[in-house]
């Protein structure tokens, strides 16, 4: 089947190339034409593990190609999925201007039949505007060219794109037609073999269950992280807290880890879109306020633990950080935790030495690039070189096991802020240090 996949970002790259991994024809295109040569190049412009040597398999077998050519792309293709970027607006919606706009120029461009399916997250009622659009520029052209929209919302988990996409745990289409419904279920049929995870239901059921996924899963990281701070009030341990209620099947142990709030590209856009939405159709979504509220006061924890420390000037003092991207297996650093810690100490005077596995380029580029006094190494210990302390906040494997011999040896006061309840087993007051994490005194 040839494919078209607009949009050669995160979710855009991956899907095309799982795809063209199950033989289809694929072609990524991207109004991005610096991205579009690198790509042609074997260059992979973001780190996801297995990503890089699928994609250069798939480029060698012809299965798998790249263009900023839409029209050209669109020439007998099957289906055409919109996979751009739908950033968060001033007001917490989601910016729908750059879907719109291929929907424009897909209605201006395509010559045959063809099933438009919105990959990118959005707000419930965008089939309906993708529709609406691309309907508006075939009458402009005069011409009557069937097709079908479809909502096809992605649930990757980013450090584990590929298996999630490769072995999904359910394929959800949004359709209001058979026609649709069975394409797609054709194109996914080889995802499950095993198992029918193929979920079939109404266009706007299928835009809401993208957003309340994130929003659940978001939920239960901010109910862990307020019981972790009421635990800290009345000299409980949340890690104990954690084991005791994870045994239950009804709850589960996935994400109720505490630690220093969620981030990334998906929980903090769609939970703050999702109460627009709410807002927008007159409902007052407090549940999820509270879990926006109690994430953004999460972040500073860390930061708070290390002014409780050491006093509200931290002017003289060296901090170093382990980890920046917002979870391991990633370098995306968006509304990473670190990057709040950081700017809070940077702010009380001190000065950062931060490591990063893979998050470096990051920070320096984007990110963090407008702070002073900040310098980025190339290893774990020589970032606590004559450090005040370790701050712990990205849980790399690296990360889990390290020599704390060589911590007391490098730090000039053995102490250790652990922003993801890493080291909780290690009994550290027992070695000689300070040790504090979330949710416990």
């Amino acid at each position: 089947m040839k494919l078209v996949i607009v949009g050669s970002g995160y979710v855009g790259l991956v899907s095309g190339t799982c795809f063209s991994e199950m033989g289809n024809k694929v072609i990524c295109v991207d109004t991005d034409s610096a991205k579009i040569e690198k790509l042609k190049a074997g260059i992979i412009p973001i780190y996801e593990p297995g990503l890089a040597p699928m994609v250069l398999k798939n480029s060698e077998q012809g299965n798998l190609s790249f263009t900023t050519n839409l029209a050209t792309a669109l020439v007998d293709a099957a289906i055409v999925f919109i996979a751009v970027g739908t950033p968060m607006g001033d007001d917490g919606s989601a910016d729908l201007q750059y879907v719109l706009a291929v929907a424009k120029e897909i209605g201006a461009t395509m010559q045959n039949e063809l099933i438009v399916v919105d990959k990118s997250t959005v707000p419930i009622g965008t089939a309906d505007k993708v529709k609406a659009t691309i309907q508006a520029a075939l009458d402009k052209r005069q011409v009557n060219i069937p097709f079908h929209v479809v909502s096809n919302p992605e649930f990757l988990k980013e450090g584990a794109a590929i298996n999630d996409f490769m072995k999904p745990d359910r394929v959800v289409i949004g359709s209001d037609t058979k026609v649709a419904t069975e394409k797609m279920k054709q194109l996914y049929a080889p995802f499950c073999m095993s198992h029918d995870r193929f979920i079939a239901m109404d266009i706007r059921s299928a835009e809401m269950t993208k957003y309340a996924a994130n929003a659940m899963l978001a939920t239960k990281i901010s109910f862990m992280n307020e019981i972790a701070n009421i635990c800290e009030h009345v000299g409980a341990d949340a890690n104990m807290v954690r084991t005791g209620i994870g045994s239950d099947k009804r709850i589960g142990y996935s994400f109720i880890y505490p630690g220093a709030g969620y981030g990334g590209s998906c929980f903090p856009k769609d939970v703050k879109a999702l109460k627009k939405i709410a807002a927008a159709h007159k409902y007052n979504a407090k549940i999820i306020t509270a879990v926006e509220e109690v994430n953004n006061a999460q972040k500073l924890v860390i930061a708070q633990k290390v002014v409780q420390r050491f006093g509200k000037d931290l002017t003289g003092l060296t901090f170093g950080i382990w980890g920046l991207a917002f979870k391991p297996g990633t370098d995306d650093m968006r509304e990473a935790p670190a990057i709040y810690v950081i700017k809070e100490l940077v702010k009380r005077g001190a000065t950062i030495k931060a490591y990063d596995p893979k998050a470096v380029e990051e920070a320096k580029l984007m990110y963090l690039k407008d702070v002073q006094h900040i310098s980025y190494v190339n290893s774990k210990y020589t970032a606590i070189e004559n450090a005040a302390a370790l701050i712990l906040l990205t849980e790399w494997k690296e990360f889990r096991s390290p020599d704390f011999e060589e911590i007391k040896k490098q730090l000039k006061t053995p102490v250790i802020f652990d922003g993801r309840n890493q080291y909780n087993s290690y009994n550290l007051e027992e070695k000689g240090f300070e040790y504090f994490q979330i949710g416990k005194r």
